[in-house]
C-alpha cells in the first residue's frame, strides 16, 4: 500500500520492489480490491498488463471514521501541507501525456491552483494535439481559467530539472525521457477523456469525472510533497 500510495503500479513493479511471489501480491491486491481500497486498470499501452491505484480518499474517509467512532478525540484532523511547501525554492513538477490537451493540461491548472506560489508546475505531452472545448468549460466549472493553454511537446523540457515527473497516460509512460537530476517519477494511470462517450454530454461528462479524479490526486500529491521536503529538512 506504501508503494500505492505514491504510484500506480502493475503487479511485476510490486514484486520486484517487494522482493515477494507474484502469487501472493496479486492475492493481497484482490483483497484490497474487494474492499474497494483499490482499483485496477488495463494499460491503454498494452491491453496484457494492468495498473493498480490506491484509492486514498477512501483511505482517509476510513481513517477518520474509525478513529472518531471509538472515541471523539480520535478524530482525525485533515493537516494541510501548506507550511512544509512554503519552506525554500518552489517545487517543480511536470505533467506528461500523450495529446498534452486533457489530463496533464488539467493536472498543471489544478496542481497550480491548489499550490499557488510554493510550485512551479508544466505540462507537455508525446504527440500534442489542440486543446478540446469540453477542457476549458469543466476547468471553468472548478473555477480555474486555462482559456491560454497551450499544447506543448515534453522536448522542450528535456534539459530541464524537476522533482517530480508525473505520467498520466500509460503510452506516454513508456517513452518519457530521462530529465537532469534524476526527479522522481510518479504514474497515474488514467483514461483520455477525449475518446469517452459518442454525444457532447457523455463526453462533457467523461472530462467532469477526469478532472474530478485528477483534483483529488493532486491535493493529495501536495502532502507528498510536504512531507518529502519535511523529512529531508530535519
Amino acid at each position: 500500500m506504501s508503494e500505492l500510495a505514491r504510484s500506480d503500479r502493475q503487479v511485476r513493479e510490486l514484486t520486484e520492489r517487494m522482493g515477494e511471489r507474484q502469487s501472493l501480491v496479486s492475492y493481497h491486491l484482490g483483497r484490497l480490491r474487494a474492499h474497494r481500497l483499490v482499483s485496477m486498470r488495463r494499460s491503454s499501452f498494452d491491453r496484457r498488463d494492468a495498473y493498480y491505484s490506491l484509492d486514498l480518499g477512501r483511505f482517509q474517509e476510513l481513517l477518520s471514521d474509525s478513529g472518531s467512532s471509538l472515541h471523539p478525540g480520535l478524530a482525525m484532523e485533515i493537516r494541510e501541507p501548506g507550511l512544509e511547501l512554503k519552506k525554500g525554492r518552489r517545487v517543480r513538477v511536470l505533467f506528461l501525456c500523450t495529446g498534452n490537451s486533457a489530463r496533464s493540461q488539467m493536472a498543471e491548472a489544478l496542481l497550480r491552483h491548489h499550490g499557488g506560489e510554493s510550485v512551479e508546475v508544466f505540462s507537455a505531452g508525446s504527440h500534442p494535439k489542440p486543446i478540446p472545448p469540453e477542457l476549458v468549460k469543466v476547468m471553468e466549472e472548478l473555477g480555474v481559467d486555462v482559456a491560454d493553454a497551450t499544447p506543448k511537446h515534453f522536448d522542450r523540457f528535456s534539459n530541464q530539472k524537476f522533482d517530480y515527473v508525473v505520467t498520466l497516460c500509460d503510452k506516454v509512460r513508456e517513452v518519457c525521457p530521462q530529465f537532469p537530476a534524476g526527479p522522481e517519477r510518479i504514474h497515474w494511470s488514467m483514461a483520455d477523456p477525449s475518446v469517452e462517450g459518442t454525444n457532447p454530454d457523455e463526453r462533457l461528462a467523461a472530462f467532469r469525472r477526469t478532472a474530478s479524479d485528477i483534483e483529488t490526486r493532486v491535493k493529495f500529491l501536495l502532502y507528498l510533497v510536504a512531507e518529502d521536503r519535511r523529512k529531508r529538512s530535519t
